[in-house]
C-alpha cells in the first residue's frame, strides 16, 4: 500500500479535502495510507513557532530549517521520495503522477511564507510547481498532486477510466454526454446512441483530435499518432475551415 505523507502548517485545511470523495473511499479501503504531519510539532522554538525573518534583510518570513529537517528525518525511509511544492520546480503534469503513482513512499512538503530556508533543499528529490504563478502556500497544490496521484492506484477508479483521461493519452478528452438525450432543444450525438461501439470509438477519437487541434494544439506535437489518426486530422481541419467561412 503506498503511503503519501503531508507536511504543513495547516493541517485542518487539508484534512476537510481528504474526507471527501475518491480519497477518502481509497483511504477507506486501504488501498493508500495519507498521513498530515503538522510541521509546528517539529519546532525547535517556543511557541511552536516555524518561521523567522530573512537574513540580509528583506520582506516577508521565512520557514526554518530545524522543523523541516527534523520532520524529514523522522519520516524518511529508504523508500522515500520527498518532493517540495515550490514555484521553481519542474511543472506537475500527468506523466509525473503516472511515476509519483508507482512510488511506496512519498513525502510532500508545503512551503509558506516568503519561501523556506535554503538548506532544506538538500534533502529534497524533487520540486514541484503547478505552473507560473504564486499561491500564499504550497497545501493546495500539496493536495492537488495527492488527488491526482491516489486516482492512478489500483482499484481506486477503473483503469479504463483514467486511461482515457485528458493528458493520458497524450491528448485532451473527447466530449461526455449523459441522460436525457434531449432538453432544451441540446442533444445528445445520435452516434453515442446508436449501440455501434466501434463507431462509438472512432467518434471519440476523432473529437479527442479535434478538441486538442482546437484548444492545446501544442500537445499534438508529442502525441504518438496512427496514420489514420493523421487522416482524421486532415478531415477536421476541412471541417474547420468549412465552418470559418
Amino acid at each position: 500500500m503506498m503511503r503519501i505523507d503531508i507536511v504543513t502548517i495547516f493541517p485542518d485545511m487539508l484534512k476537510a479535502c481528504l474526507d471527501e470523495s475518491i480519497i477518502r473511499r481509497a483511504v477507506g479501503i486501504q488501498l493508500v495510507e495519507i498521513n498530515i504531519i503538522d510541521l509546528r510539532d517539529y519546532s525547535v522554538l517556543k511557541h511552536r513557532k516555524v518561521d523567522d525573518t530573512p537574513y540580509g534583510g528583506g520582506a516577508g518570513m521565512l520557514m526554518q530549517f530545524p522543523p523541516f529537517y527534523h520532520a524529514i528525518q523522522a519520516l524518511k525511509k529508504d523508500n522515500s521520495t520527498v518532493i517540495i511544492t515550490s514555484p521553481r520546480g519542474q511543472v506537475f503534469n500527468q506523466k509525473t503522477a503516472e511515476r509519483y503513482a508507482t512510488l511506496d513512499h512519498l513525502i510532500i512538503l508545503a512551503g509558506h511564507y516568503e519561501g523556506i530556508d535554503e538548506r532544506v533543499y538538500h534533502f529534497i528529490d524533487e520540486e514541484v510547481s503547478m505552473g507560473d504563478f504564486v499561491l500564499t502556500g504550497g497545501e493546495l497544490p500539496a493536495m492537488m498532486i495527492t488527488d491526482a496521484v491516489v486516482r492512478l492506484l489500483d482499484d481506486v477508479i477503473k483503469k479504463e477510466s483514467h486511461e482515457n483521461d485528458s493528458f493520458s493519452m497524450g491528448l485532451l478528452e473527447h466530449p461526455h454526454y449523459t441522460k436525457p438525450a434531449t432538453y432544451e432543444g441540446y442533444e445528445v450525438p445520435d452516434v453515442l446512441r446508436n449501440g455501434n461501439h466501434q463507431e462509438i470509438a472512432k467518434w471519440r477519437r476523432y473529437e479527442a483530435l479535434k478538441q486538442t487541434l482546437q484548444k492545446r494544439p501544442d500537445l499534438l506535437e508529442k502525441a504518438t499518432l496512427t496514420k489514420d489518426d493523421l487522416k482524421m486530422l486532415e478531415a477536421i481541419k476541412n471541417e474547420l475551415n468549412k465552418d470559418s467561412k
